[in-house]
């Protein structure tokens, strides 16, 4: 029996260090947990409950991390149909300024759960749009600054996005341009403005 309980947990633990240490109700019942064993671990303290059906290992709590580990569990929440987007993609990059206070994540149309904790956009992102990360998809920079304008973020937010980016050598003016033309009237005056600043 022990050995039972030894193959569950190791199978888990390959699912869940995939995604930093998270992994789904669904998925530890996949790999031979009940739900009533789930609840044991979770009210035990072996697993951490982040949110209804979608638990942490409490081992990958105490490990040091690069400050987006969260995007994995809204990754988990929308079954893997959520992409980081907008001033959260510029966060998980590392351009500029933008810490948003809430996420927010790109969704198809037809997506149709919801939360307070996360701005949801709609949209059909194309395959050059996103980039995978451990456990999350997140938009290109390219895409992010683009969509960040259009959604009216803070100039300063966009400012030292685009120079940090530019600097990087991740985009080109050229390629932003376009961008931001594609995304609309908002994204392009949002964009010419910081490349304007640059100058």
């Amino acid at each position: 029996m022990l050995r039972d309980r030894t193959d569950t947990r190791a199978a888990l633990w390959r699912i869940a260090a995939g995604q930093r240490g998270y992994f789904t109700a669904a998925q530890a019942r996949t790999a031979g947990y009940s739900y009533q064993a789930q609840r044991y671990h979770a009210q035990h303290g072996n697993w951490l409950a982040v949110d209804r059906a979608i638990y942490r290992f409490r081992e990958f709590a105490d490990l040091p991390s690069d400050g987006d580990e969260q995007f994995v569990r809204w990754s988990l929440w929308s079954k893997g149909r959520a992409v980081v987007s907008h001033t959260s993609a510029l966060a998980a990059h590392d351009l500029g300024v933008a810490n948003p206070s809430r996420i927010h994540l790109t969704v198809p149309h037809g997506f149709r759960q919801s939360t307070d904790t996360a701005i949801l956009h709609h949209a059909e992102l194309g395959d050059g749009d996103s980039e995978g990360r451990t456990g999350y998809r997140v938009t290109t920079p390219l895409r992010a600054l683009a969509e960040s304008a259009a959604d009216g973020a803070d100039q300063d937010v966009l400012e030292s996005a685009v120079s940090e980016a530019l600097e990087r050598g991740v985009i080109t003016r050229r390629k932003l341009m376009h961008a931001a033309q594609l995304c609309g009237p908002r994204s392009e005056l949002g964009i010419e403005r910081a490349l304007g600043a640059l100058s």
